[in-house]
């Protein structure tokens, strides 16, 4: 399956890298920590290849040993997943959830790092997610400058005119998660042509187009506002360089269109799947567009900076979204990030990541309905907006996975195909 060949190939290349890039930044470690700087280093490194030869032989998953808030639930999991093997054994790299022994690996890295103070803060995938920003520049010009012209006219925008401005930068934000470096192990993924140009070119690709539904929600919700309740998106976030970008700008052209009144935007806590979004990434990105000598960049930068004075625009980054839970488990796990969700209006899930753990990493039937494997997962309203990079996808209608199976071995898996898949909370 592609859950194994990740695991045997994928995952050792990411570990690789990690002591790779850890091995070049030596010599700043040494500039800043003198010899600590370089005792830490090579004891990180060494966990790492402890963990990487681990993996490669199939050794039972072992319990954490850090100190950091977590370690207690990822040790609890463990027990769980002990118990589940039911005396087969206990659970290992290659006879374990694929969902589980991925983020485990994940955690593993950031625990090497926290067992290896002074550089216990250092990020290794930070170099990558920048390349990624810096790459893809002329893409984020393009959308930057498309977003500042529409906004001089939105407000004498009619339904149907926001409506299709909607459905494009909707569409810009689930093509924009095609950049994963998880998925590329790394490789280069930058965006480097605007993908507002070839919208129409991508549509047939959308194999669940649920905007529709968005929109009726959306429009709605701001009919029935009063001056005292307010609209709130809140958007889980995936991967940091273009696509969180492609997401900024979505959330503004929420505020400016007067179709939200508030977004609440939740990252990872730690470094997570080499590109996924953290506070530092989130903050560093609205920096960087800031300080660009492009004007529509840097307009774009000093909004968005304005927004999060004013708090319309929240960042969060309960642990919670790095532990290798299925959101099935979330009220059980942490009922205060729950209930938090339970105050929005509309949930925007980016990401294959995200869509694995909604759904449950099992081989369902295309054509289950999606509300049956969110598994009673229902804060609010919620939509996953995910470019297909794992064999997992449902709702689906009768025969239509079967037929593009037939003609596309690899659908699943390219990046290609995509969903903006919708389910109303109960």
């Amino acid at each position: 399956s592609f859950a194994y060949v990740t695991i045997k190939d994928r995952l050792p290349q990411i570990l690789t890298k990690v002591i790779d890039t850890l091995h070049r930044h030596k010599n700043e470690f040494f500039e800043e920590h003198g010899e600590k700087g370089v005792e830490a280093e090579k004891r990180a490194i060494s966990f790492l290849s402890k963990l990487r030869n681990e993996l490669q032989t199939d050794k039972p998953v072992t319990p954490l040993e850090d100190e950091l808030a977590d370690a207690a639930l990822w040790n609890q999991y463990l027990e769980c997943q002990r118990n589940l093997s039911s005396g087969n054994g206990e659970p290992s790299w290659f006879q374990s959830p694929w969902l589980y022994v991925e983020c485990y690996m994940y955690r593993r890295i950031q625990s090497a790092l926290a067992q290896s103070p002074p550089i216990d803060n250092f990020d290794v995938f930070k170099e990558g997610k920048a390349q990624n920003f810096f790459e893809s520049q002329q893409a984020v010009i393009a959308l930057c400058t498309y977003f500042q012209e529409l906004l001089k006219n939105i407000k004498d925008l009619d339904e149907k005119q926001l409506k299709r401005e909607l459905f494009n930068l909707l569409q810009v934000s689930l093509w924009g998660n095609k950049c994963d470096l998880s998925f590329s192990a790394g490789e280069d993924s930058s965006q480097k042509c605007s993908p507002l140009e070839s919208l129409q070119d991508l549509l047939p690709y959308i194999i669940v187009n649920d905007m529709e539904k968005l929109w009726s929600l959306l429009i709605d919700a701001k009919k029935r506002t009063t001056d005292k309740s307010i609209v709130r998106v809140d958007i889980i976030l995936d991967n940091a360089g273009f696509e969180l970008v492609t997401d900024l700008v979505l959330a503004d052209f929420l505020l400016s269109s007067k179709l939200a009144d508030e977004i609440h935007f939740h990252g990872k806590s730690i470094p997570w799947y080499v590109s996924d979004t953290t506070k530092h990434d989130f903050n560093w990105t609205i920096k960087q567009l800031q300080s660009a000598n492009h004007m529509w960049m840097s307009r774009c930068g000093i909004n968005w900076e304005g927004n999060l004075k004013k708090g319309v625009w929240v960042f969060h980054d309960n642990i919670f979204w790095t532990l290798p839970h299925e959101f099935s488990s979330m009220a059980k796990v942490a009922p205060d990030l729950y209930a938090d969700l339970q105050k929005s209006n509309l949930l925007l899930f980016k990401g294959d990541l995200n869509y694995r753990k909604l759904a449950g990493d099992r081989k369902w039937e295309y054509s289950v309905p999606f509300y049956q494997a969110l598994n009673r997962f229902h804060p609010a309203p919620l939509c996953s907006l995910r470019t297909l990079k794992s064999d997992i996808q449902v709702g689906l209608k009768p025969g239509q996975g079967e037929q593009i199976q037939a003609s596309e071995p690899e659908w699943m898996i390219s990046g290609k195909y995509g969903v903006v898949q919708f389910d109303a909370a109960v």
